[in-house]
């Protein structure tokens, strides 16, 4: 199966969803938000991530299968950013965090300074995911399937970027400081 496969039907899920709503049903959406939830764990192996996708996935198919409803599916988001939250959140309590350990990758030996950093931008994202999931919440429950569709497939995304390429400028600019 190519790794390209699981993040790209993670991205293009809501327009996945917000072209193909009224074309298939609920119950058929659903299917397939548990299809794209195992294409995604084959892809990654098996992680507290993906197993959080896998399980999420199906509670959400299932209630849009049993209501006949796409509401559930248009939650998706909200719980894949409550989930990147708890994960996140839990590696500030039980150390090194997300962000330190993919720091760790390029840079095994942080110094202390590095890993006050890394610890910051930590709780960075966990406030990012705490605000995209609740506008995700407020499109899925208060706006038309237009808002949702444009704030959880694009601006969401651009949010995204903007915070990885704030966060590398910002990095990139303190690491060139320490060297000078």
């Amino acid at each position: 199966m190519p790794r390209w496969l699981a993040p790209a039907l993670i991205v293009c899920y809501p327009a996945l969803i917000y072209l193909a709503r009224h074309s298939w049903s609920p119950k058929a959406l659903g299917i397939g938000l548990v299809v794209s939830a195992v294409v995604w764990r084959m892809s990654v192996g098996d992680t507290a991530i993906s197993r959080g996708l896998i399980c999420g996935g199906v509670l959400l198919a299932a209630l849009a299968f049993g209501f006949n409803d796409v509401l559930p599916l248009k939650l998706y988001p909200v719980m894949v950013n409550g989930l990147l939250l708890v994960v996140f959140a839990a590696s500030l309590w039980f150390p090194p965090t997300v962000v330190e350990r993919i720091a760790r990758f390029h840079h095994p030996e942080l110094p202390q300074e590095a890993v006050k950093y890394t610890r910051r931008v930590t709780q960075i994202w966990c406030l990012f995911f705490l605000g995209n999931g609740l506008i995700a919440l407020w499109t899925a429950v208060q706006q038309s399937a237009r808002a949702w569709f444009w704030y959880n497939g694009v601006i969401a995304y651009l949010l995204i970027g903007t915070l990885f390429a704030g966060e590398w400028l910002i990095r990139r600019r303190t690491l060139g400081k320490q060297r000078g």
